[in-house]
């Protein structure tokens, strides 16, 4: 006989049929709860539908004639609720998880390159998604900033996206493969030039300085003005860390590990570069703790400073580009030696023969270069 509230409330240890598979379970405890037992693909299978103390018999009812749907429509109410206890980790979550079980596989620059491409150009704008959702159009969004701009590294990215959501896919966090055949069509066709990084005229980086130096101070700005005075690459500026700087003699050296020549490179800081480390010291978490960072630990990214460019109205120009027009300032505005501009930008000469010579690295003529330097961006 089908069951009755009363019946449910008043139910001895045991097990009671409701009909069409419902029971109702009673512990000796006393606890009691409602399973449907059925059919599926051609194995008996328990459905748990919570404590008769919760549930009421009509609510019991109505599961189990909702589960029996789910079964007519071929669909497994087991898998279903697995599903829908899933934890979707972040993109940026999944890619360092996809990192980790891959670089084994790959030689020490590679992995290198693969992480911090996502930290400077993907976790800034996506990394925070679920990776179930992030589709062709995320990806868009990613790329075009930098598709014509650095379309080797952009084509790797895209790549290395599509590694992640396929990862992903595998440890049952999205459903479906990653489908990125799309995403080129929405960018422009890329040529196979020489990438370059477009520059700011140097006439014009002393205004922009300025309007720098006039705003509000700020991690992202100070690092900038850094990377401009001292004539380094964005990377250099964004993991320096107060251990590499010393401040009484104004001399900051990176080791080899952290330069593109894998050669340790000495900088002479100038006035203006001292002044803004001295305001950072002030406001550092630690001794040895990442100089330009909110916390000490985490490195701004390059978006960060790619973003005050765009954000005061200059299209195309680069960060790195400001090397370029240190080059084109050095060699037009100064007698100093080619040698010494390419000194101070940590240049590895391509004559070995030359380079087993020369073995000064200019450093007082650098000295007196970067001051000059500094004092030029300092005249708007």
């Amino acid at each position: 006989m089908a069951l009755t509230a009363l019946k449910v409330k008043n139910a001895k240890p045991g097990r009671y049929v409701d009909g069409r598979g419902l029971c109702l379970f009673v512990k000796e405890s006393g606890s009691r709860s409602w399973v449907l037992r059925m059919q599926h693909n051609g194995r008996r299978r328990d459905y748990g539908l919570g404590s008769a103390l919760d549930v009421t018999l009509t609510e019991a009812r109505d599961a189990a004639a909702a589960l029996r749907r789910q079964v007519r429509a071929g669909i497994d109410p087991v898998a279903e609720r697995r599903k829908s206890r899933k934890v979707v980790p972040s993109f940026e979550t999944a890619a360092r998880e996809c990192y980790e079980a891959l670089k084994d596989g790959w030689k020490n620059q590679n992995y290198r390159n693969w992480i911090s491409s996502m930290e400077n150009h993907v976790f800034p704008l996506i990394g925070r998604k679920p990776v179930d959702q992030v589709d062709s159009t995320h990806v868009v969004e990613v790329l075009t900033p930098i598709w014509l701009e650095i379309p080797v590294t952009a084509r790797k990215i895209l790549q290395r996206i599509g590694a992640v959501l396929d990862f992903a896919h595998i440890r049952g966090w999205r459903e479906e493969e990653a489908a990125l055949r799309s995403v080129r069509k929405g960018l422009p066709r890329q040529t196979d030039k020489v990438e370059h990084f477009k520059a700011m005229p140097y006439a014009e980086i002393p205004a922009f300085m300025k309007e720098l130096a006039l705003a509000s101070p700020t991690t992202g700005r100070d690092a900038l003005r850094f990377t401009i005075l001292n004539a380094v690459r964005s990377s250099e500026t964004r993991k320096a860390v107060w251990t590499e700087i010393d401040l009484d003699r104004a001399v900051w050296t990176i080791p080899a590990e952290r330069m593109k020549a894998k050669e340790t490179h000495v900088v002479p800081l100038s006035k203006a570069a001292v002044s803004i480390l001295r305001r950072r010291w002030k406001l550092r978490t630690n001794d040895d703790g990442l100089v330009f960072s909110n916390n000490g630990e985490k490195p701004i990214s390059d978006m960060t400073m790619t973003k005050l460019l765009r954000d005061a109205g200059i299209k195309g120009a680069t960060v790195h580009g400001f090397r370029s027009a240190f080059t084109d300032w050095a060699a037009e505005k100064t007698d100093f030696p080619k040698e010494v501009a390419d000194k101070a930008l940590a240049h590895k000469l391509s004559n070995q023969v030359e380079a087993a010579y020369r073995r000064t690295d200019f450093f007082d003529k650098r000295r007196e270069l970067m001051a000059v330097w500094a004092e030029f961006l300092d005249h708007a």
